[in-house]
């Protein structure tokens, strides 16, 4: 990595939501979200973790957070956060699949789960959950206990509710109120 590239994104000089920004993850416009929501504002947390120096201060942040938890993250865009996660935490991780292959095994986990493990699910952006609860499901399904979801951005926008009807906690390292509130 040259000496520019680096001294651009110091994790040491600068807080993950200035990383964040820094990188262009947060765009303006007129945008449809996975929950089908318009909003006129997107946060691409899959551009800012192909910089290595962001995707390495996400998984320190997220650190702190894990105990003795499986790591799941949830293809594609949280893979590389789990990735980085497990590389971090030496835990092992699996990934849940938007739907089975159509060959192979046809299973909706990739790794091993084995029933009554705790597995903790991250995730880049929640906005409702939707995307959250059904890997959440699919995880316990296959006998996992799952009781806490890890993500980088919560967009407070319900997210943290329908988890917790599920009896789900939701940690966020970043509240979209708090990083949108550098751009006034």
């Amino acid at each position: 990595m040259d000496n520019f590239y680096y001294a651009q994104f110091n994790p040491n000089s600068m807080e993950l939501e200035d990383l964040i920004i820094k990188s262009g993850a947060v765009m303006f416009g007129d945008f449809t979200l996975a929950s089908g929501k318009k909003s006129n504002y997107y946060i691409s947390i899959k551009k800012a973790i192909t910089n290595p120096v962001i995707l390495k201060k996400i998984a320190e942040s997220m650190a702190v957070y894990v105990k003795n938890e499986k790591i799941s993250g949830i293809e594609l865009g949280s893979v590389p956060i789990a990735v980085a996660l497990a590389l971090e935490t030496n835990r092992p991780f699996v990934i849940v699949r938007k739907e089975s292959k159509d060959h192979g095994t046809k299973d909706l986990v990739e790794g091993d789960v084995v029933k009554g493990e705790e597995i903790i699910v991250v995730e880049d952006v929640i906005t409702t959950g939707g995307s959250v609860l059904r890997a959440v499901r699919i995880l316990r399904d296959y006998g996992a206990v799952v009781k806490r979801v890890l993500v980088v951005v919560d967009r407070e926008e319900g997210g943290r509710e329908n988890l917790s009807k599920e009896g789900i906690e939701l940690i966020s390292l970043i509240s979209v109120s708090s990083l949108l509130s550098r751009y006034r």
